[in-house]
């Protein structure tokens, strides 16, 4: 399969384009199974988080959204793998939607989104949303996904 997550479509020239990389859409080839990634965080396994620093003094956190879309990215990579017995990674990612809680962090969200998938026809379609919040206030981002996996 040329695209280990399916076939990327883009809208014609004179249509609204992407603001990053990813297509428009993604096609599944009949045969093939998706894989269902529940929200992920850039928490740890010790319940720390990646991307977040706190002022002991006054309890105030300071997140880094660039450190969390990594390690956000990296937990969804590290999920892929162990879901697929190491068979997959990113590169099979379909979709996904990612939950910012300050729409200000789109850019640096980006940037480490762009990392992972340098070639917009090889990134995964993609809905970026802006919430309220998120489970835990040391938390600016989660990503849930789905991935392809040609068995």
């Amino acid at each position: 399969m040329a695209f280990p997550n399916g076939i990327p479509y883009f809208l014609p020239a004179e249509r609204a384009q992407v603001l990053a990389n990813y297509p428009h859409a993604r096609i599944i080839p009949a045969g093939s199974q998706l894989i269902y990634i529940s929200g992920i965080s850039s928490r740890r396994g010790d319940n720390t988080v990646a991307g977040c620093t706190t002022d002991e003094a006054t309890g105030k956190h300071t997140l880094d959204i660039r450190l969390q879309t990594e390690a956000v990215l990296s937990n969804i990579e590290g999920t892929i793998r162990g879901a697929t017995a190491g068979q997959c990674g990113m590169d099979s990612v379909v979709n996904a939607t990612v939950f910012l809680t300050d729409m200000a962090d789109y850019k640096g969200m980006n940037e480490k989104w762009n990392e992972v998938w340098p070639d917009k026809s090889k990134a995964p379609s993609r809905t970026c949303i802006q919430v309220a919040a998120l489970p835990n206030e040391r938390l600016n981002v989660e990503i849930q996904c789905q991935a392809l996996w040609k068995q």
